[in-house]
């Protein structure tokens, strides 16, 4: 029954959204040992024909410490099967702190501005560290419904989540290029005026969903973000102040990047040295991003930059390029990392353990200097 539930889950998802059943749940999110049923064509049909009450009553799915939620497979690309086994193979035999108490993170994806084709795998990957380590269990949802009630969680991961991501997802394709008709570019014009209409009735919905997840990191839970969690809510600071800063642009990929807490636990899967990495490296606005605000735990060795990078800087003002840190709002406490734009990223130990120790003193359960760094006491740029 566990198995036929769990297929007629995951099936009737795909269908919902529009798509077909082709491929194998490995393909989605990775062999069996990490979620564990294949979806096969024929389920398809047994779906359509079952009477609604019993497809709802089977609709649950839950292996060990991951839950997937109804809108966890549709909003993003699928995780790519090689990408999975080598991050499974990365991951960390064990936490760095033993929880207090059973944990519960709601590991969120649903991306309404630039959507990262790294955002499955991003989600898969700290379910995947809480439930080999035992630090936490799990539920993936894209669903902005997840937010109405955030009482049954420690902490929310969020990876990549762009723009309103508080509000539903609306796919409308590809704007028209230049070279398109008159007639395409009247047509996708109309969709995107149906797509916003469509979410105007959710405005009241998302800032209620916003004030619950301020509301939830002040009363004392967590919040940890990756990647383009920065890149998000400008027309609303406060989602600056929580996260830490605000997306500037990504002028470089490979990097350096420098230890500047090597005392912290949260750093030490980095050995005290520093950190050559190939990503897209977000840098951040002016304000409200300030190490007199954040404890900063890396950041990129401006020292080690060509004067082909001098030229693309854009804080040239202070030189100063955080890329991961840690904070305290109200009782809570907030981790967010720059780094996590390719799926590389995610098979790499040292950033595993990174994320896994954010993700912990986000929970409460690793203990962590997190009193603002201060500005730099010198000029790294010569």
């Amino acid at each position: 029954m566990v198995m036929l539930s769990s297929m007629i889950k995951l099936t009737l998802d795909q269908l919902k959204h529009g798509t077909t059943i082709a491929e194998p749940i490995a393909d989605i999110f990775g062999k069996r040992s990490s979620t564990a049923v294949v979806i096969a064509k024929s389920v398809a049909p047994l779906v359509k024909v079952m009477h609604g009450s019993l497809v709802q009553r089977l609709a649950a799915v839950c292996f060990g410490t991951i839950t997937l939620t109804e809108a966890a497979m549709a909003a993003n690309k699928p995780a790519k099967p090689e990408d999975i086994s080598k991050m499974e193979a990365a991951l960390p035999e064990k936490a760095p702190a033993a929880p207090k108490k059973a944990r519960k993170v709601l590991v969120y994806g649903n991306a309404n501005g630039f959507v990262h084709s790294s955002i499955a795998l991003g989600e898969q990957t700290i379910a995947k560290l809480g439930e080999k380590t035992g630090a936490y269990a799990s539920t993936i949802s894209d669903d902005p419904s997840a937010f109405d009630d955030l009482s049954g969680y420690d902490a929310v991961m969020l990876v990549s989540c762009t723009g309103h991501f508080l509000l539903p997802k609306v796919d409308i394709g590809k704007a028209p290029d230049k070279t398109a008709s008159d007639e395409d570019k009247k047509a996708y014009e109309a969709k995107k005026k149906d797509a916003e209409a469509s979410v105007a009735s959710y405005k009241e919905k998302e800032k209620q969903r916003f004030d619950n997840l301020l509301a939830f990191v002040k009363s004392g839970k967590g919040l940890a973000g990756i990647h383009a969690s920065s890149d998000a809510y400008y027309d609303w600071p406060e989602w600056g102040v929580v996260i830490g800063g605000y997306f500037n642009g990504h002028p470089y990929h490979k990097v350096t990047v420098k230890i500047d807490d090597p005392k912290s636990p949260i750093t030490a899967g980095f050995g005290g040295k520093e950190y050559p990495i190939d990503d897209e490296t977000y840098t951040f606005k002016k304000d409200p991003w300030s190490r007199d605000k954040l404890h900063v735990l890396t950041s990129l060795d401006v020292s080690k930059f060509s004067p082909e990078d001098v030229k693309k800087e854009n804080r040239p003002y202070d030189h100063d390029y955080g890329i991961s840190w840690i904070h305290e709002y109200g009782k809570g406490r907030v981790f967010y990392c720059a780094h996590g734009h390719s799926e590389r990223v995610y098979s790499e130990k040292p950033m595993l353990q990174e994320y896994l120790a954010g993700l912990q003193y986000a929970l409460g359960d690793l203990d962590a200097e997190a009193a603002p760094s201060g500005a730099p006491k010198s000029d790294p740029v010569k």
